[in-house]
């Protein structure tokens, strides 16, 4: 009997777009082991199909439904004492404990999620190897390449990675080539969303009938951070005053600023504003934009932004940053609005476009629906999915 294929992912293990990923590989009979990228000691809770291998950890919980292996020291404050003694007296202890993993478990295939954690830590595992590694897909996410590219800090090894990785897998077109730019010498993988694909049954159950036109619910993604740029919408809201009576302004996953700012907007503009509470559950998030005529994400570095896809999912019309391949998802002025990413009269134009024109919002909600049947419908991602990791392990085994 031949041996079933073993894949190291190397991710996240907190993350929900890893967590969906990973997801999409279950009843394969494939091995499936995960090493995080970030130890945190954390597994999302929603984490199927893999072995997660920890550096400690404490008492598994209810709600963690993988087989965890690494030392279980039975108590959840002992394993962060350990991890963070780790972290300041041996900074290089995941890389030792990785190439230990690697050297133990042979696997077929190596698959880092990620460029700025796994990559970087994928790429110091293979320095203890050499020409003995096994073949390494290196798939970035977000602004792994378009921004931190560009910085000194980051730059040289981005391009070592490129250099070194077999194959190269992306969310969007734009970092093919910016991937080529850097020196890729790897095969490039087919462009797939880094969250897989949604499940459009569930979806379409939660949004509301209505045509966006007569929707009263604006979305606001509240990330204010190194790439967020939440502050910026909310000054364009507030230029745009006069046209939000009667609608409802609702901010998600804020940072303390942006709650304080987003309460200051309310009061002294008589807007309706709610902020939402944290760790919502995603149905409930998925549900407000199924009932918003408009949703704003703003960042100055990402990939095709899941909250854009959720809005265009849920048939809100998209207000999104240039940084994010919203080019490659939504035609600029029929489908959705692109904007930069800290220009609020920019944004003010954008909203008040899409407040004012109730035809444009309803042609975008029909056209960016057929975009999602055709790209995004989970039923037809996880082949696509599937068929990628075939074809590489098909490679390998012609070695």
């Amino acid at each position: 009997m031949a041996k079933r294929p073993t894949i190291l992912l190397v991710a996240i293990a907190g993350s929900i777009h890893a967590t969906r990923w990973i997801n999409q590989l279950e009843g394969l009979g494939w091995d499936l082991h995960l090493f995080p990228s970030l130890d945190w000691g954390t597994v999302h809770p929603e984490m199927r199909a893999v072995r997660v291998h920890q550096s400690v950890y404490g008492r598994r919980g209810p709600e963690v439904q993988v087989p965890q292996s690494g030392f279980n020291v039975g108590s959840h404050y002992l394993a962060w004492v350990l991890r963070r003694y780790l972290q300041l007296r041996h900074p290089a202890y995941r890389t030792w404990q990785l190439s230990r993993l690697i050297a133990k478990l042979k696997p077929d295939i190596i698959h880092s999620i990620e460029f700025q954690a796994a990559g970087y830590l994928v790429l110091e595992a293979k320095r203890q190897f050499g020409d003995r590694f096994p073949p390494w897909i290196a798939s970035i996410w977000g602004s792994d390449i378009s921004l931190f590219g560009r910085v000194a800090a980051h730059r040289a090894r981005i391009e070592q990675i490129l250099a070194e990785c077999d194959y190269f897998g992306s969310e969007c077109e734009r970092d093919i080539g910016l991937a080529r730019a850097r020196g890729l010498r790897g095969a490039v993988l087919p462009v797939l969303p880094a969250g897989g694909g949604f499940d459009l049954e569930a979806a379409r159950a939660l949004r509301s009938p209505e045509p966006a036109s007569r929707r009263r619910v604006i979305m606001v993604k509240g990330y204010q951070t190194w790439a967020g740029r939440a502050m910026v919408a909310l000054r364009a809201l507030a230029r745009c005053a006069e046209l939000l009576r009667g609608y409802q302004v609702v901010v998600y996953s804020p940072s303390d600023d942006v709650k304080l700012a987003a309460e200051l907007l309310g009061v002294d503009h008589g807007i309706d504003v709610r902020v939402l509470p944290p760790a919502l559950p995603h149905a409930e998030i998925l549900g407000y934009h199924g009932r918003a005529r408009v949703s704003i994400g703003l960042s100055i570095g990402d990939g095709p932004s899941v909250s854009m896809l959720e809005a265009m999912t849920m048939g809100s019309f998209p207000i999104q940053s240039d940084t994010s391949c919203a080019c490659e998802w939504v035609v600029d002025g029929q489908s959705g609005l692109i904007v930069p990413p800290e220009d609020s009269e920019a944004v003010e134009r954008a909203l008040r476009a899409a407040l004012t024109d109730d035809a444009l919002v309803d042609r975008a909600m029909e056209a960016n629906w057929a975009v999602v049947c055709d790209r995004l419908d989970q039923t037809t991602v996880r082949p696509r999915v599937v068929e990628m990791y075939e074809r590489v392990l098909e490679k390998v085994r012609q070695r």
